[in-house]
Parts: structure tokens; sequence; C-alpha cells
């Protein structure tokens, strides 16, 4: 049994069907971690209830801002300070 995705040898990518995605923040303390993730898949479940209408865009936008705070996209939390990665964790993300 695995204990999740494949990491790459840095632990900055998680390889999934042959593909690398880049790595949640290893530093996001587990409550908040967890927080962000039920944001992400809220906000997943938000976009494919809205596909094809005005209000996609809202859920899309919700997508990138967990996604963001998580470290998974924008500036790679490896080239952040510790007080930038805090500062993006612990901005808000809004609930849809």
């Amino acid at each position: 049994m695995s204990d999740g995705p494949e990491h790459t040898a840095g632990g900055r990518y998680v390889v999934i069907d042959g593909r690398r995605w880049r790595a949640t923040d290893p530093a996001i303390p587990a409550e908040r971690r967890d927080e962000l993730q039920h944001l992400l898949m809220a906000w997943r479940r938000a976009v494919r209830r809205t596909k094809g209408t005005d209000e996609e865009r809202w859920a899309r936008d919700g997508v990138q801002a967990a996604k963001v705070a998580l470290g998974e996209r924008g500036t790679p939390w490896w080239e952040q300070t510790d007080a930038e990665r805090r500062a993006r964790w612990e901005a808000e993300v809004p609930a849809p």
C-alpha cells in the first residue's frame, strides 16, 4: 500500500500517470492543509456544477485560489521565504 502519489527525488513534484505536477508545500500544517484540500475539492465540484454557465469563471477562480494557497500554483514554494510561504497558506480562501 502506498502513502500517496510518487514524488520526484527532490520532493517538489508528484508523478501521476507519468505526468509531473507540483507537490503541495510540505511545510503547511496538517490541519490547514486538510482545510485547503477540502476547499479545493468543493471548488472543483462547483466547476462541474457550473460548466458552461456564467458562474464557471467564478468557480475556476476558487480552484486557482486554493491551489495557490497549497503551493501547487503561483511562485514555487521552494523559491519563497518561510514568511512568504506562511502568508500564502494563511491567506483566506473563500468557500464556494
